[in-house]
This record gives C-alpha cells, structure tokens and sequence, in this order.
C-alpha cells in the first residue's frame, strides 16, 4: 500500500506542479504561458468522452495496433526461431533484415503509400514493421543463449527436432521473446501515431493533429494523455501475460538497499547424548563413501 501511495503522490505532485506553472504564466527559459493548464485539459477530456468520435478514434488506433502487433509477434518470433536455429536462413534472411533494420518504421510510410491500396493497411504495414524486429532480435538472442545440454538431454531420451521445439527451445526462450514483446508493443504506439498524423482519417494521432492545425491546444494534450494511457495498458498487459506464462522462473523480490532480510530462526542443534560405550557408526571408509553416495 505504501507503494501505490508513493505512485499516486508522484502523480499528483506533477499535475500540482504542470497546474501551477501553467496559471501562474511562469516565462523563464521554458514558456508555460502557452500551455494548458490541467483544468483546461480535464474539460477538453470530459467533452470528448461525452461524443462518438473519440470513441471512434479509440477502436479504430486499437484496431490498428492490435493487428499489426500480433502479426508481428507470430511472424518476429517464427523468423527469430528459424534465424537462430538454421545456418541456412540465417544466410539466406540475415544480410536482408540486418539491412532493413535499421530504417525507421515511419520512413517507410511514402512505401506503405505505394505500396498498399488503402490508407488502413498502409498503417497496419507500419505498426507491424515497427514491432517486427525488436521482437526477432530478442528471439533470436533469447535461442542463441540456451545452454547446449537442454537439447542433448532431450536428444538422449529420444526427442525429435519438433520435441526440441516445443519443450526447450520456446520455454527457455519465453523470458527474452517476451521481452521483446513488450518493447514493440511501446515502439508500434508511436509509429502508429506518427502514421495517423500523416496519412490517416480516423485515430487518436490523427485527431491529436488536428486539433494542433485548428490551434486547439488542450484537444491536443488529452490525445497525449489518451496515447500515454493506452501505452501503458497494452504493455502492462503484455507483461503481466508474460509473467503467467513464465511462472516457473525463479524470482526474487526488491529489498531496499542498506535493509537486511529478516532470517527466520532456526531451532538449534540437540545435544550429543554422554555415553561411554564405544561408538558403533560406520568406519571412516564407509562414512566417507556413503557421503558421497
């Protein structure tokens, strides 16, 4: 509880703050005159729940992200697999994406204009590019990184190539594929945006420009808060995913630094019981070899 009360102070400390130099007009180096205040944007966000097309916006840009993520994730995690576990399409696919990786997703929208007959799968093509390689390159580490024995030991009790799969590769690597997951589903936030601003008609990015173009500046902060919100909630729920799926991973919980963990006592040793007869325990050979039995 003390936890999710520092989080809800923090919070409101900001908006106390983003309040107080918004009203005051404070001009030093940063211009908070030309800002909202929070009470401007709490009005603009309570008039757009109160119409459809916020709502509209809202399905259409989660409509996006959701499709273009789980295209990304099936195919991200099927290519990092078959790159990490084949010499041949590594050879084959490594020299391609390694050369494609490194545009950004919303340099490709002029492509996704060419390319695709409409506008929506012009922007579904950017979110999926934009979540595509992170989750191909934690995949194919994660594989890369498995110890070799888990995969001898399967061998040696008769496991085939897809009992390799499915009982190591894949679990072992559901720590780091996740990890990935969770990176591509904040990065296709912003690249599906960015697309919306440019060549959409529905959606949350391109409402936020918009209202920048109609200098309607409180309508532009509650696109920012909604993006920042649905950002949150899609990636909290990647990971909260990821943990149930990887419950048998040993965790540790935080411990301040400087605090000792409390020990539990431990009930101390009973006493040799005082005998004078000689001692009929096994002989030091034996005791030795039975200890290491």
């Amino acid at each position: 509880m003390t936890r999710y009360a520092l989080r809800v102070a923090s919070v409101a400390a900001a908006l106390g703050l983003w309040q107080l130099l918004t009203s005051l007009d404070i001009d030093l180096w940063l211009r908070f005159s030309q800002f909202p205040t929070v009470a401007d944007v709490a009005r603009a966000f309570a008039d757009r729940l109160a119409g459809d097309d916020y709502w509209t916006d809202l399905t259409d840009s989660l409509t996006r992200i959701v499709t273009g993520f789980l295209l990304a994730a099936v195919l991200g995690v099927a290519t990092g697999v078959l790159v990490a576990r084949s010499r041949l399409a590594e050879d084959l696919l490594g020299p391609i994406l390694e050369v494609v990786r490194p545009i950004p997703a919303i340099a490709l929208v002029p492509v996704a204009i060419l390319l695709f007959p409409s506008n929506e799968q012009g922007i579904v093509f950017i979110t999926f590019t934009a979540a595509f390689f992170p989750v191909l390159v934690s995949t194919r580490h994660a594989v890369r990184a498995l110890p070799p024995g888990w995969e001898e030991a399967v061998r040696t009790m008769g496991g085939g190539r897809w009992r390799i799969l499915g009982s190591v590769v894949l679990p072992g690597a559901l720590p780091g594929i996740f990890g990935g997951l969770s990176v591509g589903i904040g990065v296709s936030w912003i690249c599906v945006i960015s697309a919306e601003m440019i060549s959409g008609q529905y959606g949350v990015g391109y409402r936020t420009w918009q209202d920048y173009t109609v200098v309607d500046y409180p309508g532009v902060f509650v696109g920012m808060v909604t993006i920042g919100v649905l950002g949150w909630a899609t990636s909290t729920a990647v990971e909260l995913l990821g943990r149930r799926l990887t419950r048998w991973l040993p965790r540790t919980s935080y411990v301040p630094a400087g605090r000792a963990r409390p020990k539990s006592p431990r009930p101390a040793a009973p006493a040799p019981a005082a005998s004078s007869a000689v001692p009929t325990g096994p002989a030091p050979e034996e005791a030795r070899d039975e200890h290491l039995v």
